[in-house]
This record gives C-alpha cells, sequence and structure tokens, in this order.
C-alpha cells in the first residue's frame, strides 16, 4: 500500500514480513478506534501519540487510569472530587477559551437537563451578562436555577470554583482520581469544548466507553472526534460499546475475548470466514473501510 505517499501523518502501527501496516489519518479516516484488554490499548495508544508528536504535533491526552506519563506535556489537569478546578463552562466561554455562550448555555443544558426553553433563556442571561457563572445560574432564582438545584452539589461547586487550568501546548488530563460519575463527565464535556476546534494536534482518549458512558460523555464524544485537517483522534478502549464501535473511522483490534472480537469484527462489516482471522497476544488486525471496500491488515505489535 502506497500510504506513505499520501499524507505527513501517517504512522505504523503494526510489522509484518511483508512490511510495515500504517495508519494515515487522511486515507483511513481521522479516529482511530484500539480495542484490547489489560493495558494493551493504553500502551498502544501512547506510541501512536508520541509518534505524533515526534512529527511537532501537540498532543491532549484524556486518561482514567491515573498512569499515564506526565512527561513532555505542557501542562497537567488533574481532576479531582472536591478539587476547585475552574471548569465553569459559562466563564470559560466569556474568556474566550471555549467558543462562544451557547455553547457553554448547551452544556448546562445538557449536565442538568435544561429544556430548549429554559436553555435559551440561560443563553440570554449570559449575553445580558446576568449571570456569569453556573453557580449563579444556580442561585438566581430563575426556573432553570430550580432544573439545575435539583441535581447541583457541593462537587459540582468545587469544580467551577478557581482559576481556569491553562490548556495551551500539550495538555494531559488525569481522571485517576476522579471518583464521582458526574464530576468526570462535566469535566470532560467541558474540556472537550474547549479543544473542539484545536488543530496540529493529536487527541488520545483512554479508557473512551469510561469516559462517553454518560449522556454528557457521549456529547463530548463528537467534539473531539468530527473530521478536521492536521487533526487526528485515538480512542483506546476495552470495551467494545456500541457507540465507540458506530463512530466513523478505522480500528485496531487487539488480543481479547473471542466474542468480543466477534462482535467487533460484525460491528466494522467484516463478512465471515478468512478475514475474521482469531488476533491473538501481541497480534493487532487493521480494519478499515473505503467507499467501495472492507479491509483488514494483520501483524505483529510494535515491539512484539
Amino acid at each position: 500500500m502506497e500510504t506513505l505517499k499520501y499524507s505527513k501523518l501517517v504512522v505504523e502501527i503494526l510489522s509484518k514480513e511483508s512490511g510495515p501496516v500504517y495508519y494515515d489519518p487522511v486515507y483511513h479516516g481521522r479516529t482511530l478506534k484500539i480495542i484490547g484488554i489489560d493495558d494493551d490499548p493504553t500502551k498502544v495508544m501512547a506510541d501512536i501519540v508520541s509518534k505524533y508528536r515526534e512529527k511537532g504535533y501537540d498532543a491532549i491526552v484524556f486518561d482514567t487510569t491515573g498512569n499515564f506519563p506526565e512527561e513532555g506535556f505542557d501542562n497537567v489537569v488533574k481532576v479531582e472530587d472536591g478539587k476547585e478546578m475552574g471548569l465553569d463552562p459559562i466563564k470559560l466561554a466569556l474568556a474566550g477559551i471555549i467558543g462562544d455562550p451557547y455553547s457553554a448555555a448547551t452544556i448546562v443544558q445538557t449536565l442538568y437537563s435544561l429544556d430548549r426553553a429554559l436553555t435559551d433563556r440561560l443563553y440570554a442571561d449570559i449575553l445580558a451578562k446576568r449571570v456569569s457563572s453556573v453557580p449563579e445560574a444556580a442561585k438566581k432564582g430563575e426556573k432553570y436555577s430550580e432544573v439545575i438545584m435539583e441535581s447541583y452539589t457541593e462537587l459540582d461547586e468545587r469544580l467551577y470554583s478557581g482559576e481556569a487550568p491553562k490548556l495551551e501546548g500539550s495538555v494531559l488530563v488525569d481522571f485517576g482520581n476522579a471518583h464521582s460519575i458526574t464530576v468526570a463527565q462535566a469535566a470532560f464535556l467541558t474540556l472537550a469544548a474547549a479543544f473542539t476546534k484545536r488543530r496540529n494536534v493529536v487527541i488520545g482518549i483512554d479508557d473512551a466507553a469510561v469516559l462517553t458512558y454518560s449522556e454528557a460523555g457521549s456529547a463530548a464524544l463528537p467534539l473531539l472526534t468530527r473530521p478536521m485537517r492536521r487533526r487526528a483522534t485515538i480512542l483506546a478502549t476495552r470495551y467494545a460499546m456500541d457507540a465507540l464501535l458506530q463512530t466513523a473511522g478505522p480500528t485496531l483490534l487487539l488480543y481479547t475475548d473471542p466474542d468480543t472480537q466477534a462482535v467487533v469484527y460484525e460491528a466494522n462489516g467484516v463478512p465471515p470466514g478468512a478475514m475474521r482471522k482469531h488476533v491473538h497476544k501481541g497480534q493487532g488486525a487493521f480494519i478499515y473501510r473505503t467507499p467501495e471496500t472492507i479491509n483488514v491488515e494483520w501483524g505483529e505489535l510494535p515491539g512484539d
């Protein structure tokens, strides 16, 4: 395959006797899903991220394991329950970190289940500078305040309080000490909105199934996986969840349970038979589609 001639974003992901197997976001799709067990998806994602950093790309990594190396990142954001994080979408929008106030209003809508009318009312108050933060919106006495307060807790208050984190350059977002799903999903959605327009960047999400489990998390995923020039997104997971399998882009299937391998092959439209080889430890199957064909390339993981 002449992938090397196609774009500068090509990276090697597998090796075989006839030569390397490459992933090229331009040719294969700009979101690569990696599915395996134990630490395998993390290790493969980290290897791919490092190859893009060698090409001069910034890296934005969302890590739920708490074990991703901090070396080489310009900023590290540690998301923790009860910690002042400064991740208030309204404040960030007014500061120009999130694209616009309406994006902030829709984040609040998603987090607190506001209907469209209440969301528009909140948006109008943000534009009129009657509301400048989520805590202000919660305590303002409006109808949207009542809905927000139904699920608003001290954890929310702390998440929105404090100085906003630095998000320039390469950023590691460490969720290792975030045990509250509510806190993790709110932080993930808010940061996804802050990073959604970044280019010249590789985005890594591990574990993607964990971070996209709730409504807020699933709302964040399209912000980070929509096709953009000069950007690639790597989704690493141990769970073959429908939402991830249906995300456009190729799949790197690593060793995992046979039933899971079958589900992944089926979800990618690989026909039964010789194309569905059993992937063993240290191996990978790279599944990608073109408008005309479904293709599977097998090989060994680099270093194995």
